[in-house]
């Protein structure tokens, strides 16, 4: 996670902090990384001071419709297939992102 908020000019905590879960995360998304749930919900967590796995529940869920808005508003659309490759991580990563 260092190193991915470094490639987008989050280069310390006081930033993160500064910034929010949702702008954060966002700015990763924009940049090519790929979504993924829990690196959502862990930053969340890490925020509020809780341990990564204390998300549980209807606040989980909450977290998940909030992370699919933000994957959904800073994505871009790639055709299906390219998605499948992306996944399983066939294609060339520098090539996933852009």
């Amino acid at each position: 996670m260092e190193r991915a908020f470094a490639e987008v000019g989050i280069t310390n905590a006081e930033d993160l902090r500064d910034l929010g879960t949702d702008t954060a995360y966002a700015r990763l998304l924009r940049n090519g990384h790929r979504p993924h749930f829990i690196a959502y919900y862990v930053i969340e967590m890490g925020l509020q001071g809780r341990p990564w796995n204390d998300c549980k529940g209807a606040e989980k869920a909450r977290l998940r419709v909030r992370f699919d808005q933000l994957k959904a508003e800073n994505t871009p659309d790639i055709n299906p297939m390219d998605a499948i490759l992306d996944e399983i991580g066939v294609r060339d990563p520098a090539r996933a992102k852009g």
